[in-house]
């Protein structure tokens, strides 16, 4: 190979050096400018990082003081309903231990044993606490919110009692004419059976006014009572279908005289707690105003269910049915639109429901008779009943009264 040529592949190669030099030294330039830019983004982004860590940092310790402060108790469980996390309230409301317990043995540990409400139950130290749920996503557990009610569960009693008392003295010359009528009444008797021509007839038609006077007035004192204390007190076992049976016990000699038909039907016996002397009066006041209201042939259709954790209780009749323009009113004390009556027979039947916390509507009875739904927190547990008292039927124009299916 000549000089020259050699001269001109070495001018050639120097000239592509050169170039690729140029490039590689672009390429570095640029891969170093977007090194710094990625520098400085990635620096942008640890930082903001960084920031939003501190504020959620900040924020879970504001909301642990705050979760620690609250005057509820709050309890998180997990997908197996297991303790993993409460506050000094709900360990205060509890007792410990608690975490890693069992939500249901923590339950069965700490609520009275005839707490049946999951709503609202009472603890074994007297208590009264409302207990509200969420699930947490994804199925990850629940957060249960214990709160302390026994106060305000004082104060509505005092306020209804008062309330009570207050409509009571506001009527009280409406009692008392309503006393005197029946007083006066028996004494006018009374003060005949002294004389010595009354024939022994007339001596005992006096004596049975005398009792039904006096009845009368017996009646009005209990629902007087009854209204008034609300019948709150008690901490009873009550079964329903029991409390049926007692009503109809009370009530015999007048379905019997009305040729009245009763009926209940049940799948099962219902349990609530409360006042078994006050909830058999209720009841018996809700069943005299369907027979006052019915007549001859009455028809008392009960039907018992259980919906949710809430008893209910319906009664319908096939009587007038109450005018649109009452319905509004026929729960108000003292108002009647009977001549003999009180006026506190339904009034007394919605004061004792309240008082254990339940509640009582007139429904739509359709073409004919009236239709009272009661509603009561149940107990958690139903007792099955046998078969022959499922559903009952007691004819009560015959004596004495036979129940079949």
């Amino acid at each position: 190979m000549s000089q020259p040529a050699h001269a001109s592949q070495l001018q050639d190669a120097f000239r592509r050096f050169n170039e690729l030099s140029e490039q590689l030294s672009g390429s570095y330039a640029a891969l170093q400018a977007r090194v710094t830019t990625l520098s400085r983004q990635l620096a942008a982004a640890r930082s903001e990082r960084l920031e939003q860590l501190a504020v959620k940092e900040q924020l879970a310790e504001r909301l642990g003081a705050l979760l620690e402060a609250l005057p509820g108790g709050v309890v998180v469980l997990d997908a197996d309903s297991r303790i993993c996390e409460c506050n000094p309230a709900a360990r205060e409301l509890l007792g410990e231990p608690l975490i890693g317990e069992s939500w249901s043995d923590v339950t069965r540990r700490a609520w009275s044993a005839q707490a049946g409400d999951t709503r609202e139950v009472t603890l074994r130290d007297g208590r009264c606490i409302t207990v509200s749920t969420r699930d947490l996503a994804n199925g990850q557990g629940r957060i249960l919110l214990l709160q302390d009610v026994t106060e305000t569960r004082a104060l509505q009693e005092q306020v209804n009692r008062r309330r009570r008392l207050s409509m009571m003295g506001e009527t009280m010359a409406r009692l008392a004419h309503q006393v005197r009528t029946p007083l006066a009444t028996s004494l006018l008797y009374a003060s005949q059976l002294n004389k010595a021509h009354l024939q022994p007839q007339q001596r005992d038609r006096f004596a049975a006014r005398i009792l039904d006077g006096l009845h009368h007035l017996d009646r009005m004192v209990n629902d007087m009572l009854l209204f008034a204390r609300g019948g709150s007190n008690g901490n009873d076992d009550v079964s329903l279908l029991g409390l049926l049976g007692q009503v109809h016990d009370a009530l015999e000699p007048r379905l019997a005289a009305q040729h009245a038909h009763w009926s209940i039907t049940a799948d099962a016996d219902v349990t609530v707690v409360g006042n078994a002397e006050s909830l058999a009066g209720a009841l018996t006041n809700l069943a005299a105003n369907a027979l006052n209201a019915c007549g001859e042939g009455a028809r008392l259709d009960w039907q018992l269910e259980v919906r949710g954790d809430r008893a209910q209780l319906v009664l319908a009749d096939n009587g007038p049915g109450v005018p649109d323009a009452l319905r509004e009113r026929i729960f108000e004390p003292f108002f009647t639109t009977r001549n003999s009556g009180t006026g506190l027979g339904l009034a007394v039947v919605r004061a004792v429901l309240e008082a254990h916390g339940g509640d009582i509507a007139l429904a739509d009875g359709g073409s004919q008779g009236a239709c009272f739904v009661l509603h009561l927190p149940a107990r958690a547990t139903l007792q099955q009943m046998p078969s022959d008292l499922v559903t009952s039927r007691c004819e009560a124009s015959l004596p004495p009264l036979r129940c079949v299916r």
